[in-house]
């Protein structure tokens, strides 16, 4: 890493002071999910989808609308229903007269903003689902064979209720391997409950300040890039990924299909983006441990027994977590030089 590239200390103190700020602004909005809050800011930070599950009436979309309004960032809301259409999310061409001539024009979708809120993803037809796949992964959308680019920044905060509720479609494979974390969204005590009916009107949404302008969040963006990936922490990601495919690891049985390489690049990714919020220039084993459950959990697929028997992919996670040690037995490259 060049020296102009690493982050100085003045850079650090600026970030985790404004993402103090938007962890303030954001915990008013939701109570008493202070660790859901933590996670949602680190996957924006590191460019990022986010996808939020839970059942209905938590709280996920008022966390997506109030991280909106603290960005001050231009958002879209689509409902997904089982009549939803690709093109109400990407946009359709619409055939308009223009000097004498008749011809198709694009009109851009929900999907041409900063922040696209997918409400209830998993109502929608697969089909409708997988409209998202391109602009998700390349943050373009091609139409009519015109390919037309997304804002700078772009990201999916999605919300879906579990699976088995009715009314409900699985996420295609190709798309959930696209949101960077998947988040469970637990319940509320009974102490936060009494919070929330004193401080909240049914109806009524919270007042959100805006905390950081567009440019100032895309700047921390790029400042959670330039964390530096030691090469040991690198090598401890690319380990515990390969850990989850079948015969790799003890914590592999039952699996059918491990995490993608694109799991390591979000783990990767993360791990900087926490470094980053907890003033740190370089990103550590902790980070990656705290991170591996959110990033991976929703990347495996458990074969049929295994499913019968209870087993699911948190607990492959937190079994390969247990098992792959996070310094490898063999010295890394850069070591082996100095001790020859």
């Amino acid at each position: 890493m060049s020296a102009d590239a690493i982050v100085s200390e003045s850079e650090l103190l600026a970030a985790a002071t404004s993402v103090n700020a938007l962890r303030q602004a954001l915990n008013n909005v939701l109570f008493g999910q202070e660790g859901l809050v933590e996670m949602t800011l680190c996957g924006v930070l590191a460019r990022g989808h986010v996808l939020l599950e839970g059942l209905p009436g938590l709280g996920k979309t008022e966390l997506v609308k109030g991280l909106a309004k603290a960005l001050n960032l231009t958002t879209r809301r689509v409902q997904f229903t089982p009549d939803l259409l690709p093109g109400d999310i990407t946009g359709n061409p619409v055939l308009q007269e223009q000097e004498g001539r008749r011809e198709f024009v694009f009109q851009p979708g929900p999907v041409f903003a900063n922040l696209l809120l997918a409400d209830e993803i998993n109502r929608a037809s697969p089909k409708t689902q997988s409209a998202l796949l391109e602009a998700m992964q390349e943050r373009c959308v091609t139409v009519l064979g015109r390919t037309h680019s997304l804002p700078d920044p772009f990201f999916v905060l999605a919300t879906q209720n579990p699976i088995d509720l009715e009314g409900t479609y699985p996420l295609p494979e190709a798309q959930v391997d696209r949101f960077l974390f998947k988040l469970d969204v637990p319940r509320n005590s009974a102490a936060v409950l009494a919070k929330i009916v004193t401080h909240r009107e049914l109806g009524a949404e919270p007042q959100v300040p805006v905390i950081l302008s567009r440019d100032e969040f895309v700047h921390l963006q790029s400042m959670a890039r330039r964390i530096y990936l030691p090469e040991v922490v690198a090598d401890y990601i690319a380990r515990l990924v390969d850990a989850t495919h079948p015969g790799q690891s003890k914590a592999s049985e039952g699996v059918r299909y491990g995490a993608s390489p694109r799991a390591a690049l979000s783990l990767a990714s993360a791990a900087k983006a926490r470094a980053l919020m907890h003033g740190r220039p370089n990103a550590s084993f902790e980070d990656v441990q705290a991170l591996a459950l959110p990033v991976l959990n929703h990347r495996i697929q458990l074969d049929y027994a295994a499913r019968m028997d209870g087993r699911t992919s948190v607990d492959v996670v937190r079994a390969v977590v247990a098992e792959v040690p996070a310094h490898n037995l063999a010295l890394p490259k850069t070591l082996r030089e100095v001790a020859a």
